[in-house]
């Protein structure tokens, strides 16, 4: 049984060479969180005083502005930070998803790319080996899964990684937000690969800013603010918050009764 546990987990950044405020600002910039200023080395707060409890099934959405610590807070989930206060105790094998590049080699085709990548993440030879043909339809790249990585488009990588990442049958799935590099038509597609990737997953946490995705993926949600958890629970109660507006209001009931929501009901003044 797959399972997040983390309780009252910090994660801090000492900048020993920080010299200047406009490098706090730029380091403050890639984390998240803010800037102690009492210590004689400056630290960056990139998290503070995170609880969280996750079981399997469950598919939480992460929101909050640039340098909320959503990044942050995820790779604490991946063990790739270790809390520098407080503990966290993580049950089953994590497939992180951060960047749709790391992994890949310029310099070798998109067919052993896509080896290398599926290892990446955790998957054996075999599994890829099987894996291949289908990762190759999907993408639609044709002849170009022969040629070196560093010939493709932005695009065409996109579409390359994202064909290895909806392969996978992760049991932790930690997502964070990098598609759009691609026309309309194929994201589509790859939008129905995601939704199949994470029925196949135990657990899903997303990082994310596009309400569709988050409607199409997820149903609870964690609003993260300055590294800390402004609120936690159901997915539209946390965007109403964090947005001041209801995001489903402009859905029609066919797509609310799809997503497991009922219509809010208003009345007019003067009716019953």
């Amino acid at each position: 049984m797959v399972s997040i546990d983390v309780w009252n987990a910090s994660v801090d950044f000492p900048i020993f060479d920080a010299k200047t405020r406009s490098l706090k600002k730029a380091v403050l910039g890639k984390v998240g969180g803010k800037i102690g200023t009492e210590q004689k080395v400056p630290i960056i707060e990139a998290l503070h005083d995170i609880t969280l409890s996750l079981k399997e099934g469950d598919r939480i959405g992460l929101v909050g502005h640039n340098g909320a610590g959503k990044s942050t807070l995820l790779r604490l989930l991946a063990g790739i930070y270790e809390p520098t206060r407080g503990s966290s105790r993580i049950v089953g094998k994590i497939a992180p998803v951060f960047d749709l590049g790391v992994g890949m080699d310029p310099e070798i085709s998109g067919l052993e790319n896509i080896m290398i990548r599926g290892l990446f993440l955790g998957m054996t030879r075999k599994q890829m080996e099987k894996r291949v043909d289908d990762i190759a339809e999907f993408t639609e790249l044709g002849d170009y899964l022969q040629m070196p990585l560093r010939t493709y488009s932005t695009g065409m990588r996109v579409r390359l990684a994202l064909g290895v990442v909806t392969s996978i049958d992760p049991e932790i799935l930690l997502l964070d937000e990098g598609i759009g590099a691609v026309d309309a038509a194929f994201l589509s597609k790859a939008r129905t690969r995601l939704v199949d990737l994470v029925k196949r997953s135990g657990m899903l946490v997303f990082a994310s800013h596009q309400d569709d995705l988050l409607f199409e993926l997820c149903n609870s949600a964690l609003w993260m603010d300055e590294g800390q958890v402004k609120m936690q629970g159901s997915l539209r109660e946390v965007l109403t918050a964090y947005k001041g507006r209801d995001p489903y209001e402009h859905l029609d009931k066919e797509t609310l009764a799809r997503l497991g929501q009922a219509p809010v009901l208003t009345t007019k003044t003067g009716e019953i």
